[in-house]
């Protein structure tokens, strides 16, 4: 593949998801209102959203710092970058190479880090609380998120997602309990970091249930704009990731020289992939209340035990 056409397709996947991710928002926001008997809002609401936060002008609290004004920026950037990096359609890409599932998890950790920052800058009592249930969640997310990337890298034999999804495509693999379990892992985690129901309703803004909200209640403008843009990408960055990894069929491989029409199939693919994962996520929050701040602990440790468990498994296994 020429350097020019590489280049091409990573700047096409790059501009793919962040043009994608108010869509998905929108289609889990759609099935949500039909199951519930509703109409819901035309599914180009999001992108009329966007578009009329960014025509407004920014309100900032008197005390604010300059972290509070650069924090949704930073928190686009990471998070464009690291969905940027999920072999969505294609494995072999141009920046392939940096697609490590360890920097994936330093950027989103990164990413709320400087968010739960600029929740308690002004220092109101909403955006501590919810900046301190945003550390509680990610103490146990995070390290279930490094114990699953442990064991991918233990299967695939290595922490690169291209080389990961290449090898998890293979017929090699076949059906592993670890797998299973991180996979049940990886859902739990993917509805915690992106505050869905059962851990939070990323509609509600009621003070004893909000996390997520609370953090960005003082953002207006095209700050806000951001934030938003920056919770759907993050969105669709988890169910790629969750395509790719254990739905890996369809992708095209860039090393091999694919044809321009495995390219349009792949990508025809990974739309249909991002809808399944938008209705089911739909059907599971409509089917399920949510649950207590206090309990959400248990309900992430899940995660951290399967993924443990996982990992031993694979200890032992390839002990024998």
């Amino acid at each position: 593949m020429g350097l020019t056409l590489a280049v091409l397709i990573q700047g096409l996947q790059m501009l793919l998801v962040v043009a994608v991710a108010p869509m998905l928002v929108s289609v889990v926001r759609k099935v949500k209102s039909r199951l519930t008997r509703k109409q819901g809002a035309p599914l180009v609401q999001p992108y009329r959203d966007l578009i009329r936060l960014m025509r407004k002008d920014v309100v900032l609290a008197e005390n604010a710092s300059w972290l509070f004004r650069v924090v949704p920026y930073l928190v686009f950037a990471a998070t464009w970058v690291a969905a940027a990096l999920i072999p969505t359609f294609a494995t072999g890409l141009q920046f392939s190479w940096t697609a490590d599932l360890i920097a994936i998890v330093a950027l989103l950790g990164s990413a709320r880090f400087f968010l739960a920052l600029a929740g308690m800058d002004v220092g109101t009592s909403f955006g501590g609380i919810g900046s301190s249930r945003e550390m509680m969640i990610a103490s146990m997310a995070e390290p279930a998120m490094m114990l699953i990337v442990f064991s991918l890298a233990l299967i695939a034999g290595s922490t690169q997602l291209s080389t990961a999804v290449q090898f998890l495509a293979s017929p090699h693999v076949g059906l592993r309990v670890s797998l299973g379990m991180a996979l049940v892992a990886l859902v739990i985690v993917a509805l915690a970091e992106n505050a869905r129901i059962p851990v939070d309703n990323p509609t509600t803004h009621l003070e004893l249930t909000m996390v997520h909200e609370a953090m960005v209640l003082e953002y207006s403008g095209r700050h806000l704009a951001m934030i938003e843009l920056s919770s759907a990408l993050k969105l669709l960055l988890y169910i790629s990731l969750i395509g790719c990894i254990f739905v890996p069929w369809g992708i095209a491989d860039s090393d091999a020289n694919a044809s321009f029409a495995a390219y349009v199939v792949a990508v025809l693919l990974y739309l249909i992939k991002l809808s399944v994962g938008g209705v089911v996520l739909a059907v599971f929050e409509t089917s399920i209340a949510k649950m207590r701040v206090f309990r959400v602990p248990n309900f992430v440790g899940i995660a951290l035990m399967l993924a443990l468990l996982g990992t031993l498994l694979l200890f032992v296994s390839m002990s024998l």
